[in-house]
């Protein structure tokens, strides 16, 4: 259900999309006011999300570690799975956003008929993952050369590095290649894993579905069907030049499907799990420094006048009410009662 419910969506707006190409009354709204709406939607609402996390109290250090933590001289610290400066998290962090570290690492298990739990590697998510995004990454840069003129230096280093083979003509990209491989594997894992399939939600499936929507019609566009790319890039240099004009005919349905596709996706960004894109930044599993050991952290909640009403509970006194429990099952006491100390 919820993987045919997102195929739905999928087909309702692809039908959108042909609408507006075919009707000319409509095709003014989808050349000049959804693309603004959809980049001022992504925007703002970015920023609301990330203001909203940023806003989230952090009372004490939280970070997740992995290796060893900072202690006696004569013991190895381990300075990037377990940082104790800021200079170390930042090298952390740019392990997690660049490479994705931890995916790398990351393990998932199996419950056998023996039975017996079985923990495998997970390096083909990561590989698929890392390619996905560098690919993704690499083709938006790409997309400059339609927005500037003239066209900034580093798309055609990009054009040149992504060409590299020179398979082809016109020549085959490898991120072309990469992120379709790599989006089939991400809807095939869900799709062929009963465990993920259980748990997927049509959160899951669509944005999935769009963004390969988004890559098919790109590859078409620039492969197969017959594009005016003179026109593309007027059209789109008007519009980052807030000058914009109405898409010509000449650059046929495909464009307007792979144009469309990439406006819902903007909208849709902000309010989905894709937003990670930014939350990574803001993680305080990933963002704080493990130093517990070497500065007191004062809770910063401790003065605020609106908690009053939470008072405080010192070790003494838990150990006060839940003396019995505690000594019943041989837990150490710091201190005993009078009573016990007199006998």
């Amino acid at each position: 259900m919820r993987l045919t419910f997102s195929i739905a969506v999928l087909a309702i707006l692809a039908a959108i999309a042909v609408l507006g190409a075919e009707v000319e009354a409509l095709r003014a709204f989808f050349s000049i006011a959804l693309p603004y709406f959809a980049f001022a939607f992504f925007v703002v609402g970015f920023i609301v999300r990330v203001v909203r996390w940023a806003k989230s109290p952090v009372p004490f250090r939280i970070p997740t570690t992995c290796g060893q933590e900072k202690s006696l001289p004569w013991i190895k610290q381990n300075k990037l799975d377990n940082p104790s400066s800021a200079l170390g998290t930042f090298g952390r962090m740019a392990l997690e956003v660049l490479f994705f570290r931890s995916l790398f690492r990351n393990v998932k298990m199996d419950l056998r008929q023996d039975p017996k739990i079985v923990y495998k590697e997970t390096k083909w998510l990561w590989l698929f993952g890392l390619a996905f995004h560098w690919s993704f990454l690499i083709i938006f840069l790409r997309h400059f050369r339609f927005f500037a003129e003239p066209t900034p230096g580093f798309v055609g280093f990009l054009q040149n590095f992504d060409g590299f083979f020179q398979v082809g003509l016109p020549i085959i990209y490898i991120t072309d290649v990469a992120i379709l491989t790599a989006l089939t594997y991400l809807i095939g894992r869900r799709l062929l894993d009963p465990k993920l399939r259980y748990i997927s939600l049509a959160s899951d499936y669509f944005p999935l579905f769009l963004i390969i929507s988004i890559a098919l019609t790109g590859v078409i566009m620039r492969y197969f069907a017959k594009t005016d790319l003179i026109a593309v890039k007027e059209f789109a240099v008007g519009l980052f030049t807030f000058r914009p004009i109405v898409i010509p005919e000449s650059v046929g349905i495909w464009f307007f499907l792979h144009f469309f596709f990439v406006c819902c996706l903007l909208i849709y960004f902000p309010m989905s799990k894709l937003v990670h894109m930014g939350g990574i930044f803001l993680s305080p599993t990933r963002n704080l420094a493990n130093n517990n050991r070497m500065a007191r952290h004062v809770n910063p909640w401790k003065d605020d006048k609106r908690l009053l009403w939470l008072e405080p509970h010192t070790y003494e006194e838990y150990e006060d009410e839940f003396r019995d429990l505690m000594k019943g099952c041989g837990l150490p006491l710091e201190k005993e009662t009078t009573s016990e100390e007199g006998k």
